[in-house]
Parts: structure tokens; C-alpha cells; sequence
């Protein structure tokens, strides 16, 4: 049977809401009815007690005539985390904080002050002790009472006095302080253990011998709904195995579950029906809550993952998109480059006469020599930047010609807004991690997380081995490049509207009619090295065409490409098909301008100069002692070495450290053929195999062809039987062995009206390096001997597939008269490639004394 004291009462919500506004009147001046006989002047011993015995057991013995209090809301309850920072103190400095109380005058600040008041002077009760629980937020208040009036009683009685009169700590300005009786056997521990709203109620026995009963919710309910409101009661599953068993209580308010515990900790009673007696353990539970937002992502992976990526994709193009396209304003615009401040300017303008500088730019006067010779082409560039025509410049020339220092040193000399994208290390870049980051930083495009992509790749795999379906974090290698290139156009077209004010005559335009008047606004997009090595990162450099095409048309920026690629026209027809291209050809240089460029390149350096030759060029005006007997030598040393810039620049230096024309030149030359040598000639065929597709034998036909005739018809070469029949598997076809040495620089390919004409050598020098390599004796004869090998086995396959068809034709049963002119035919080219075989065998057994002899 449950006591009835212990019952449901109206009594539990006191100090709430409802409270009125007397929180400050004097507790004091109230009096309560006292049993017969009892005297009002009852002495009072307020002084603090603090009891030594729970230290050592934990819990508070109340002797016959005492009981216990629970006040509660005293402090706050966020204060007991400080004292737990102070682990090297005991619990024995709550004694000396409740003396300073004690002792000070805060008056309703003061939360002893709080206790005393909450009990009036009328109360027949006599305070034995006070044990503050600050982790609690409460105290425990021992009294003694006469027997006239019970505990429950006097409990009773100060609950209706805080319910009228409220006192409200400083601290809770809605809820006042709660009283309630101890019932059972508190545990004071002082555990880094914090109050929770839930607690945890074991069933334990009452005595060692009995077993305890499991308590029913509603009897639980009726037990501690006194002390607040309760949201939930959860019982054990009776499949458990765990003992103690236990129930879980969850109380509103945890200041609810503090009054519970203190209470009821240690109560026993026996249930109605109960045979056995069941004592309360209570003990705060932390509460677990429902994990409903990562229950229904688990369970619909499908659905959230699509919109997870999503919502980062939106995120990293609200957040990290603006900051890039800033990036790469700011590449082009130069503005974080040294060279563009304002302080830099002012001293360089007034150190402009000192002789330093005058001597720094004279190391560009040969340059100059030559970008006039090329001044038509210069102001036809120009003219093209001017004009608002949405196509492509194109420079073609070969590599070496001056193409790039053409079109940055003169053409866009002083032009602000210029973009330089080099192809050369983007797709010379390992992985695509690699050529995304040498992309971003050809454009100033950043942050980027290149390496991001790679973790994201796993993300994708991990999810769509598990759910099924691809998540889409990762992207390809084409979508990140055309995102770079997207936030580049943009930034270009943002560059090229800066200068736009409202005050201009024609501030109404819209941005893309105000882009197409003003062609001069437009930056200029330089795309260097272009279709540099094309077979192997064809993307790239479709998605670059495609990104000028769009710049060029939407009147963006103008775009230059700078490529040695015979081929570019195939490429950039794809993005612009019904365009003209603006081309521009860069060849070698005329012996006479070679010469004048060579001269102006060493006058500058030791003051001298040439006179000698007629030129469209001025030649600068020198003394007679300036001048140098070797020079007369460049004439024959020019024709030998040719008109390419590269090889004219590195005539110049070995000039200047004193060597002679023709000794720089002899050198030249051999170290041009020693290059050959290595790279076409001494080849090893078991690795180098899959990497080319020409042989040996074709570059060296080549070699010796154009050495002796210095240009080749181009059909000529695809019927000769080294490129239409070679035996090498990877020089099958004729057409993409020629290619490929042309790529590789060994030869050159001169088009008429789009079809191939003639083929000469790579570059001029390469000519007498040609000659140079015919000239020895042990090169020759060691080619040669491979060149009449694979001519040899050609032969020997023709003569495979007629005797095969002979031995068919004469396994038949009869001899039509029919088969006797192919008979005829098969026999009379078995006879010539047989004569053929035998004239290489007779050459090749001279070439092979004379490598037998020579060293």
C-alpha cells in the first residue's frame, strides 16, 4: 500500500508562474497556526553546522524527532562547474563560502539569508544543520520538531508559505525556491556527475534477503509527479537481463529531477499487491535524443546525397567563385606585380638617364633590328587588335622564329590588360590534379583544390558501392577545365568594362553593344605553344578553342594564338567553322637580314659594326676601328647556318666571347648533328618502339635524300619503298611517320593551297648538319647498311607472297591456259626482286668492309 504522503498533491507547482509580486515583503512577519500550548519565542540556532559524518559515509542519519529538508533553487546551477575547475581544493571550502554568506550583508542576494526567511520564526522547528549542494543548486536543512506535528506537516505548511509569498533568487526571476521533505536516504557525493532532466530509478532489494519488485509506471507516476511535471516514464523490456532492474523517470525540468533525487533517494516502500519491499536508487541518465535528421538521411541515401552536392556546389560557387574570379581580375590586370606601382614608376622615371638603364635596354637593340624587318607584320596585328572582328590572330611559324617575343615585346608593348596562357606546362603535367593546378596557375585562377578531386573520386566509389547510386562530388577532368576557363571569361569581361563610366556619351549601351563599339577595351588573350604535344591532351585543347571561340564572338577579349603545329587550322575550324582566320607566318630570315641582325647584336655589345650589304634595315654608323676582319667571314658562315632567329642568337653569343664566324658556326653545325645522331639515328628500337611512329631507317632516308637535294617532293617520299612498305610495326603508315618527324623538328613540310608540296629540313642549320653527317664515312655506311637491310626484307616478303601464290596456282589439278600470263607475272617479279636482293647484298657487303676498316 503506498502512504498517502507520498501521494499526488496540488502542492507540486509551487513557486511558479503564478506566484505574486509580495517576493519582497518579510517572510518573517507571517504567522502560521501553532499546536496548543506551543510558545512563539521558540529559540532558533541559525549558525552553520555542517555535519562530518556523510563525509565519510556519503549519506545524512537523521535521529528519532529529526527530519530533512530540500531547498532548492538556491543557487545556480551552472556554479558548480566553476568549483569542479578548482579539483585541487576539497569539498571542505563550501563550509568557509557559506561563512562568508553568513557573515555578509547581501541581504536577498545572500542564499543562507534565502533559507532563513523561507522559514518563519513561528514554525515550531529548531535548524540542527545545513549542507549546501551547490552541484545541485540547493541545500539540506536538518531540523528537530515536536511530536504534536509531523514533518510531512511542517513540509506542508512552508510550501503554502512559498506559494503565497514567493522568493526569487537573483537568478531566476520566474521560478522561486522549493521545499520539499527527504523521504529516503540522500547520497551526497560530489562525482563529476551534473544534474539531468532524466532520471534513473533502480529497483534494489530493501534487505539482502528479499528479492525486489519491479515498480509499475503508475505507481512511479504517483511517486514522483509530486515533485513536477513528467514528460515520459520507460519501463525495462522484461526480456532484459540486466539487474538491477530499472525504469526511466523524465522530468520537464531538471530542477524537477534535482527535487526528485534528493527525496526520494533511498526511499523504500512496498507496492500494493507486493510481497516483498523495493528500495529507490536514483541516479541522473543522460538522455539520449532522437538522431531523427541522421535516421532519415540513412535511411534515404538517394535522395539526400544528390541534394548534399547540391547544396555544396551552390556553396562553393556563392562563396569560392567570387574570390576566383577577383583572382584572376587581378593576374591580368597586374595588380599585385611590383612593377605596376605607382612608387616604382616614380623611380624609374627619375633614374630614366642613368647609364644603366640605357645600357639595359640596349641589349635589345638587335631585337629591334629585326621586329622592324617584320614591322608589316607588327602593324597588321595591330590592325587586327583594332578592329572589331570576331575571329582568331593566328602566328604560325617554326619553333625558334620569334614568334612570342613578336607578339609580347612589340605587338602588346605598354597594353595593360593581357592574359598569357602557355600550353607547354599544363599538358606537360602529370595527372590531372597536376594540369588542373598548372591551368588555374597559367590564369590566376585560385584557390583550387586540386587535389580535392581525388579524395572526392573515393567519396563517389564508397557511396555508389554502398547505396547504388553515384553521389556526384567528383568531376572530370573536361568539367573542371571548363569551369576554369567559365570564371576566366568572366573575369576578362569584367576587365574589359572597368574603364566604363556613366558620364560617357554613351553610358546607355548595354554591356555587350558597349564591348562591340570599344574593340580597344578588350583584353588580349595570348594562348602560347599551342597543340604542343596534341595527340596526347586532345581535350584541352578543344575546350581552349571553344573558350576563345566564345570570347572572340561575345566580343570579350581578342585571342592570339601563337602554335608551330602545321595542323592548327583543323583544330580551331572545329570552334569557329564559318570564320576567316587573321594568319600570320613567321619564317626564317634572309641572309641579309641574318647578318644585320647578327651585326646589331654584336654592336651594341663591343661597339662595333658591318657596313658591308644593301638592306631595307639602316645599319648603324661605326668607326673603321670598330670594325672586325671575322665579319667579312658571316657571309658564307650565314648561308650555312640559315635564317632561324634561335640558331642566329647563339651565332651572336659565341661571337662575343671571341670566337670566329666559321669556328662558332663549324660548332654549331656538329653539335646540331651530334643531336640528330642521338635522338632519330641511335634510337634503341626495343624501348623507344611503341613511343614513335617512324624508324630508323625512314628518318635516315630522309637524312641522306635531303642532304644531297635539299628539298623532297612529298609524294615521292610516301612511294618509296622505305616509308609504302616498311617493316617496323609502328611505321606502317607513311603519312603519320612523316608527321611525326615533322613534329619532332627533323623536317619541315611546305603546304600549296592546303595539300603538301615539299619536304626540306626541320631548320636550316640542320641542312649542313645533314651534310656534315653524310660526310662521315662510318655514320654513312652503318645507316646505309640498315637502310639496304630493311629494303632487303621487303624484297624478301614480296618474293613470300609470290611463291606462295605459285605454289597455289600449281596445286591445281589441271593448268588452265588462263593462269599462264599471271604465272608469267608472278615469275618475272620474283626475278626482279630478286635481282634487287642481290644488288643490296652486294652493296651491303661494302659498307660492311668499310666498317670493318674505319675506326
Amino acid at each position: 500500500m503506498i502512504p498517502a504522503r507520498i501521494l499526488y498533491r496540488p502542492l507540486a507547482r509551487r513557486g511558479g508562474l503564478e506566484a505574486s509580486s509580495l517576493a519582497a515583503a518579510r517572510i518573517a512577519q507571517l504567522r502560521l497556526p501553532l499546536a496548543p500550548g506551543h510558545n512563539r519565542r521558540t529559540s532558533r540556532r541559525w549558525e552553520t553546522t555542517v555535519s562530518t559524518e556523510y563525509k565519510e559515509s556519503g549519506h545524512i542519519a537523521a535521529a528519532p524527532h529529526e527530519a530533512i529538508l530540500f531547498f532548492s533553487n538556491l543557487f545556480p546551477m551552472r556554479l558548480s562547474l566553476i568549483t569542479f575547475l578548482r579539483p585541487w581544493e576539497s569539498s571542505r571550502d563550501v563550509a568557509d563560502i557559506l561563512k562568508k554568506f553568513e557573515n555578509s550583508s547581501f541581504g536577498m542576494l545572500d542564499p543562507i539569508n534565502m533559507v532563513k526567511r523561507a522559514i518563519p520564526e513561528d514554525v515550531p522547528i529548531k535548524v540542527t544543520d545545513i549542507i549546501p549542494r551547490l552541484k545541485d543548486g540547493g541545500a539540506f536543512v536538518k531540523f528537530t520538531h515536536l511530536g504534536d506535528m509531523s514533518a510531512s506537516q511542517i513540509q506542508d505548511n512552508l510550501a503554502d508559505l512559498l506559494d503565497k509569498n514567493p522568493i526569487r533568487p537573483w537568478f531566476s526571476l520566474f521560478r522561486g525556491i522549493r521545499v520539499g521533505l527527504v523521504q529516503g536516504r540522500p547520497w551526497l557525493e560530489d562525482l563529476y556527475r551534473f544534474p539531468k532532466g532524466r532520471l534513473r530509478v533502480e529497483f534494489v532489494p530493501a534487505t539482502n534477503s528479499e528479492p525486489p519488485a519491479d515498480l509499475s509506471q503508475e505507481t512511479l507516476y504517483s511517486i514522483f509527479r509530486q515533485y513536477g511535471k513528467i514528460s515520459d516514464i520507460s519501463s525495462q523490456s522484461s526480456e532484459s537481463k540486466v539487474v538491477p532492474r530499472y525504469a526511466y523517470v523524465d522530468f520537464s525540468m531538471v530542477r524537477d529531477a534535482v527535487m526528485a533525487r534528493n527525496c526520494m533517494h533511498g526511499f523504500i516502500l512496498r507496492e500494493e499487491g507486493s510481497k516483498t519491499a523495493t528500495k529507490l536508487r536514483l541516479s541522473y541518465e543522460q538522455r539520449v535524443k532522437a538522431h531523427r535528421i541522421w535516421d532519415w538521411v540513412s535511411n534515404h541515401p538517394r535522395i539526400v546525397i544528390p541534394i548534399v552536392a547540391a547544396f555544396l556546389a551552390a556553396f562553393t560557387v556563392a562563396v569560392f567563385d567570387p574570390i576566383r574570379e577577383y583572382f584572376v581580375k587581378a593576374h591580368v590586370q597586374r595588380s599585385f606585380e611590383f612593377t605596376n606601382s605607382k612608387l616604382y614608376k616614380w623611380f624609374k622615371r627619375q633614374a630614366d638617364d642613368i647609364r644603366v638603364f640605357r645600357k639595359r635596354r640596349n641589349e635589345h637593340e638587335g631585337l629591334n633590328a629585326l621586329f622592324t624587318h617584320r614591322k608589316d607584320l607588327i602593324d597588321s596585328i595591330h590592325g587586327a587588335l583594332l578592329d572589331s572582328v570576331d575571329t582568331f590572330v593566328v602566328v604560325h611559324g617554326p619553333r625558334g622564329s620569334g614568334g612570342r617575343e613578336l607578339i609580347l615585346d612589340q605587338v602588346l608593348q605598354g597594353r595593360k590588360d593581357v592574359l598569357v596562357l602557355d600550353c607547354k606546362p599544363v599538358v606537360e603535367a602529370r595527372g590531372e590534379a597536376g594540369l588542373i593546378g598548372n591551368l588555374a596557375g597559367q590564369v590566376g585562377y585560385r584557390p583550387v583544390f586540386s587535389w580535392s578531386n581525388n579524395i572526392s573520386n573515393l567519396v563517389d566509389l564508397a557511396i555508389q558501392g554502398t547505396t547504388g547510386v553515384k553521389a556526384g562530388f567528383s568531376e572530370n577532368l573536361e568539367s573542371q577545365v571548363v569551369k576554369i576557363l567559365e570564371i576566366s571569361a568572366s573575369a576578362l569581361k569584367s576587365v574589359a568594362l572597368d574603364g566604363r563610366k556613366k558620364t560617357d556619351p554613351d553610358a546607355d549601351l548595354s554591356e555587350d553593344a558597349y564591348l562591340e563599339a570599344h574593340p580597344e577595351k578588350r583584353a588580349v588573350v595570348v594562348i602560347d605553344n599551342f597543340l604542343h604535344k596534341n595527340e596526347d591532351k586532345a581535350i584541352v585543347y578543344d575546350k581552349l578553342s571553344d573558350w576563345a571561340a566564345a570570347l572572340v564572338q561575345s566580343n570579350i577579349a581578342h585571342v592570339i594564338f601563337l602554335t608551330n603545329d602545321t595542323s592548327y587550322s583543323k583544330s580551331l575550324s572545329k570552334a569557329l567553322p564559318d570564320r576567316v582566320f587573321h594568319q600570320v607566318t613567321l619564317g626564317d630570315l634572309s641572309p641579309v637580314v641574318a647578318k644585320q641582325f647578327v651585326i646589331s647584336q654584336l654592336a651594341f655589345q663591343d661597339g662595333l659594326a658591318d657596313t658591308e650589304g644593301e638592306d631595307a634595315t639602316p645599319s648603324p654608323v661605326i668607326t673603321e676601328k670598330q670594325r672586325r676582319e671575322d665579319l667579312r667571314e658571316l657571309d658564307e658562315c650565314i648561308e650555312a647556318l640559315g635564317g632561324r632567329l634561335t640558331d642566329l642568337q647563339i651565332l651572336a653569343r659565341r661571337l662575343k666571347i671571341g670566337q670566329t664566324p666559321k669556328k662558332a658556326v663549324s660548332e654549331i653545325i656538329e653539335q646540331s648533328a651530334a643531336e640528330i645522331l642521338r635522338m632519330f639515328l641511335l634510337t634503341n628500337k626495343k624501348t623507344g618502339e611503341g613511343d614513335k611512329s617512324w624508324s630508323t631507317e625512314q628518318a635516315w632516308y630522309l637524312i641522306k635524300e635531303i642532304g644531297e637535294k635539299e628539298s623532297l617532293r612529298y609524294n615521292e617520299v610516301l612511294l618509296s619503298n622505305t616509308f609504302a612498305s616498311s617493316t617496323s610495326p609502328g611505321a606502317a603508315n607513311a603519312e603519320s611517320a612523316i608527321e611525326s618527324l615533322a613534329d619532332a623538328e627533323l623536317i619541315t613540310v611546305k603546304s600549296v593551297n592546303g595539300r603538301p608540296q615539299t619536304i626540306r629540313a626541320g631548320k636550316p642549320v640542320y641542312q649542313s648538319a645533314f651534310a656534315k653527317l653524310l660526310q662521315d664515312t662510318v655514320i654513312k655506311s652503318k645507316m646505309n647498311l640498315a637502310l639496304l637491310t630493311e629494303l632487303a626484307k621487303i624484297e624478301t616478303k614480296n618474293i613470300d607472297k609470290v611463291e606462295t601464290e605459285l605454289s597455289v596456282l600449281a596445286s591445281l589439278p589441271t593448268k588452265p591456259y588462263q593462269t599462264t600470263d599471271r604465272i608469267n607475272y608472278l615469275l618475272d617479279k620474283l626475278q626482279t626482286s630478286q635481282k634487287k636482293i642481290m644488288a643490296f647484298e652486294k652493296d651491303m657487303a661494302g659498307l660492311k668492309k668499310v666498317l670493318s676498316q674505319e675506326a
